[in-house]
């Protein structure tokens, strides 16, 4: 998994597929000089209907390097009523940004949530943004893993071929943005979702790195990590992911080090270099193959599925929901 399934026992957070994010995608815009993309990816196999109208949805960016959110784009949402959901979008900077609270400017109101393949882009503020349904663009062999703890976690994965993924369906949010709304420089960026209730929003997912909580975290701190923020992340989570990696055959000094490299866990980004993995994410990047290389410290081969045969040249780039 990418970031699919990150609750504690492979579950997702609150038990909702709603809750649980999938993916986080940080690229320039091919098209458009001068701006980025930002694709946050949820609701795994579609299990659950539309966003839920409870929660906020966000994209973090830090542009200073202190693991705190300089800048927020945030995502709530209507009831789902007749087959019909909208979102409100808002952009904040300075301390607005650093509440769960969807604050700041509104880009867009209660525009319509995309649920079939005619779904269109919308203008929002200075950005382009498409929220909907949209084929799931992760490609991973999990069961070549499940193989692989069945065996006691001995040996290389066994691969069997089959894309886990392929055919299936998340909700989307993709946002297309000028450079200057991001900072000057490199930046990281981090998505999470809080839900409210009792009138306070609390925290029930995050993911910067693909494939990190599900993966890497032991089953009794994976809840607790949704819950926090990477600005604690080194403090919090530093020993126990370095004690993963020594399991899986790293030296104690090289997995500390090795383990610093995801904390915390920020997706990074310098937009004057090509994006791919770990400097942003796009699509194609085989990052299930990566983890699990960098997980047993490169004792394994990579998979042999590739990327989906459905992505776009063009916004949002996620191909069309699968029937």
């Amino acid at each position: 998994m990418s970031n699919h399934f990150s609750a504690a026992n492979l579950k997702h957070p609150g038990d909702d597929a709603r809750l649980d994010l999938t993916d986080l995608f940080v690229f320039a815009a091919p098209d458009n000089p001068g701006r980025t993309v930002l694709i946050m990816d949820s609701n795994p196999f579609a299990k659950g209907d539309g966003f839920h109208p409870d929660a906020v949805y966000r994209f973090n960016i830090d542009t200073d390097g202190d693991s705190l959110a300089d800048a927020a784009f945030s995502f709530t949402f209507s009831e789902l009523e007749d087959g019909r959901q909208t979102a409100t979008a808002y952009y904040a900077t300075g301390p607005d940004a650093q509440t769960r609270e969807p604050r700041g400017e509104v880009l867009i109101e209660a525009t319509p949530v995309g649920l079939d393949a005619m779904a269109a882009p919308v203008q929002a503020g200075p950005g382009r943004l498409f929220v909907g349904e949209r084929s799931d663009p992760f490609f991973a062999d999990a069961d070549g893993v499940l193989h692989w703890l069945i065996d006691g976690q001995k040996g290389d994965f066994q691969w069997t071929g089959t894309d886990t993924f392929a055919g299936a369906n998340i909700y989307s949010i993709a946002l297309e943005v000028p450079d200057d709304m991001l900072g000057s420089g490199p930046f990281g960026a981090w998505i999470t979702i809080s839900l409210r209730r009792d009138g306070m929003l609390v925290p029930m997912d995050r993911g910067g790195n693909p494939s990190f909580n599900p993966i890497l975290n032991p089953d009794d701190i994976k809840d607790e990590f949704n819950a926090t923020d990477p600005v604690d992340d080194v403090k919090n989570y530093l020993k126990p992911l370095a004690e993963t990696l020594q399991r899986h055959g790293y030296p104690p000094d090289e997995a500390t080090a090795a383990a610093r490299t995801l904390l915390p866990d920020i997706l990074h980004y310098d937009r004057t270099r090509p994006a791919r993995y770990p400097n942003g994410r796009v699509m194609t990047d085989d990052v299930f193959s990566a983890r699990m290389i960098f997980m047993v410290h490169g004792q394994a081969t990579r998979q042999s599925v590739g990327p989906h045969d459905d992505l776009l040249a063009h916004f949002p780039y996620l191909g069309p929901p699968n029937p």
